[in-house]
């Protein structure tokens, strides 16, 4: 079946309305949407256009730049897709969203809370170039800010975000990327903003280094391991001795 026909049978199977719902100061309350398979819609008139592969992002379409953006930049040397297809998929999202809003008489959305986690892309060493993960699942609505923080300051840096992906039972989950240089003196935090959140919840990430052991501590491990050597030593020997005793008077027996 073409890409385009899929599109369009699973956004019609599956298109639902959301309503307007309350939300911080910084996301606008006025969000309505229709999400489907691939694409979402919400408010200003914007919305969402990706394709997956068993859960997994393999495009999307900037509906500004109107350009495909591939999750792996290597996927768009194997294959092509027509950004045009994604911008007419958002339009008739869009009528649908109209029409089931005036049917329901926007009857309000439940809104989930959102669970967050964060994790190092790969073990930490101090000073090695790493990434770190911050995991937020259960969305519903598909409205939320994501945001880093380093020593509770805001970083913009080296900040990359997925797209909205969605979950079996159509709630979404979504990928927020920092890329760090690992230090002692740094410590990070994940931002989540959702309206099913009555706060704003801080996912606290800092290395997990072992402490060096003192000069002392040294000295005790060492000089207990030489003692536990030299037991080892001397026990051996006994036992050895204890041997090739053993082993001598059963070759010499006693008179008949």
């Amino acid at each position: 079946m073409p890409l385009s026909r899929a599109l369009i049978l699973g956004v019609l199977a599956l298109t639902t309305m959301l309503s307007p719902c309350g939300g911080q100061d910084d996301i606008e309350a006025d969000h309505v949407a229709a999400y489907g398979i691939n694409m979402y819609q919400y408010y200003e008139s914007r919305g969402q256009y990706t394709f997956e592969f068993d859960g997994d992002e393999i495009f999307s379409v900037d509906l500004d730049k109107k350009e495909n953006i591939w999750r792996i930049p290597e996927f768009g040397q194997l294959t092509s897709f027509d950004p045009q297809g994604g911008l007419q998929q958002i339009a008739i999202i869009k009528h649908n969203l109209e029409i089931l809003m005036k049917r329901s008489n926007s009857t309000p959305a439940i809104n989930d809370v959102p669970e967050a986690t964060v994790f190092s892309k790969s073990p930490v060493l101090l000073g090695q170039p790493n990434t770190l993960i911050c995991f937020v699942d259960n969305i519903f609505p598909p409205v939320i800010n994501i945001t880093w923080l380093r020593n509770s300051k805001p970083v913009t840096e080296g900040v990359y975000e997925t797209s909205f992906l969605i979950n079996s039972d159509y709630s979404f989950h979504k990928l927020s990327y920092l890329t760090f240089i690992p230090s002692n003196d740094d410590i990070y935090d994940c931002k989540v903003e959702h309206w099913g959140l009555d706060e704003p919840v801080l996912k606290h990430w800092e290395p997990e280094i072992p402490a060096p052991m003192s000069e002392l501590t040294e000295t005790v491990v060492c000089a207990l391991g030489l003692s536990v050597g030299l037991v080892g030593i001397v026990v051996g020997t006994i036992f050895i001795i204890q041997g090739l005793r053993s082993g001598g008077s059963s070759r010499h027996p006693g008179p008949l």
